[in-house]
């Protein structure tokens, strides 16, 4: 029998493929969507998924989620929860049945809560609150350390503690508020606000230990935010543990994990501090031994060098030339003398060679008129006249008596 033609221009759907194109149109047309409702029917098969029904006082929807996403669930669900789910609209096509697929679960308060810390984060990081260039830095060695938390909790226990094994030689100042419930906002930021004025801490430290969202809502306000920022003194937080975070924690100068974590920041180790003051002290020691002994190598060098400067040397060296000139002198007038002597015996020879005295050795007699004249002729004398002869030995008076010629 053959199909009619109505039939062969029908667009027959199969079931699968309308379910399919339902689910499509379903994923399409609806946006991710937050729904709070009360979980019941949970089952947790072998695979790790999560299948649970949620509804309200007069509907309900299945829904799946998968292990990917219940992994980071913080909550243990259970029948009964009052949860607020993050969910695509879907279609489970083996069955046609309406589903929701869920990204993320979470109590229904904790949901709104959750809702007006990202409100109040975005707001705020607008406004530039949170941008690193206002962090300021940690002193290395504050004088005094502020605490501002609840005087009976663990976490000032802990702090305390931490510090006193780390350095116990700085001083605590503990500002008491509350750190949950009404009220505690405003006394969080009044206590930063008083030490801040008061100026008697190096650091704060803004602490308080675990909880839900609601417990630690009040480290969430806008005005401990802002009174963290307005602070003349460097703030860390140290809020809760590890995995919770606070508006606090962006505000502050730096963020540590736990309240004990934020004693270990603010202060050094006091191991280390040691360590490195051995360290120092060696290095010091060391410089000051080769600059004493670089000292002794120059003043020493000084010393030879003013020796060889000193007056006392100079004279001393003056004196000895002096004395090598004296000697030379002595030599150089020794030999002068010998020369001029001999020069002088040499004349002297020659002068005796002509002398009229060596004439009067060998015999003769110079005779001198009476006025000294000497007598060379006989003619010059006459008869009569007194003359002086001289001698070799002496000289004597004579009267001529007779002149020939």
């Amino acid at each position: 029998m053959q199909p009619s033609s109505d039939s062969a221009s029908r667009d027959i759907y199969s079931v699968a493929r309308l379910n399919r194109e339902a689910r499509q149109l379903l994923e399409a047309g609806l946006p991710a969507c937050w729904i709070e409702g009360e979980l019941s029917n949970l089952a947790r098969p072998g695979s790790g998924h999560w299948y649970f029904t949620l509804k309200d006082e007069v509907a309900q929807v299945r829904c799946a989620m998968f292990r990917g996403a219940n992994a980071r669930v913080r909550v243990a669900p259970r029948d009964g929860l009052l949860v607020l789910v993050r969910a695509r609209v879907s279609l489970y096509e083996a069955r046609g049945e309406f589903q929701l697929i869920v990204e993320s679960l979470e109590e229904a308060g904790e949901g709104a809560l959750r809702r007006r810390f990202e409100e109040l984060k975005a707001q705020l990081a607008a406004e530039g609150l949170f941008d690193a260039s206002l962090k300021r830095p940690l002193p290395p060695l504050p004088r005094r350390i502020g605490v501002v938390t609840s005087p009976t909790g663990a976490a000032i226990r802990d702090i305390l503690q931490i510090l006193a094994r780390r350095f116990p030689a700085v001083a605590v100042l503990i500002y008491p508020v509350r750190v949950q419930g009404a009220g505690a906002a405003a006394e969080i930021a009044a206590a930063i606000g008083l030490a801040s004025r008061r100026a008697d801490a190096d650091v704060l430290i803004l602490a308080r230990g675990g909880g839900s969202l609601e417990d630690l809502w009040a480290f969430n306000e806008e005005i401990v935010a802002r009174a963290i920022r307005n602070s003349a003194i460097p703030v860390v937080a140290g809020i809760g543990h590890e995995v919770d975070v606070t508006i606090a924690d962006f505000a502050a100068d730096l963020r540590a994990p736990t309240p004990s974590g934020a004693a270990e920041l603010v202060v050094p180790d006091r191991a280390e501090w040691l360590r490195r003051l051995a360290t120092t002290r060696e290095r010091l020691a060391a410089l000051w031994r080769r600059r004493a002994a670089q000292g002794r190598e120059r003043l020493g060098w000084l010393v030879r060098r003013l020796e060889l400067n000193h007056p006392r040397a100079r004279l001393t060296a003056r004196a000895q030339r002096l004395d090598e000139l004296e000697v030379r002198l002595e030599r150089a007038l020794r030999r002068e003398l010998a020369t001029a002597g001999a020069r002088l015996a040499a004349a002297a020879r020659t002068l005796n060679a002509v002398s009229p005295l060596a004439t009067l050795e060998r015999g003769y007699a110079i005779v001198a008129h009476a006025d000294g004249r000497v007598v060379k002729r006989a003619a010059d004398v006459s008869a009569g006249e007194t003359v002086r002869a001289r001698t070799a030995d002496g000289s004597f008076t004579a009267t001529v008596d007779d002149v020939q010629g």
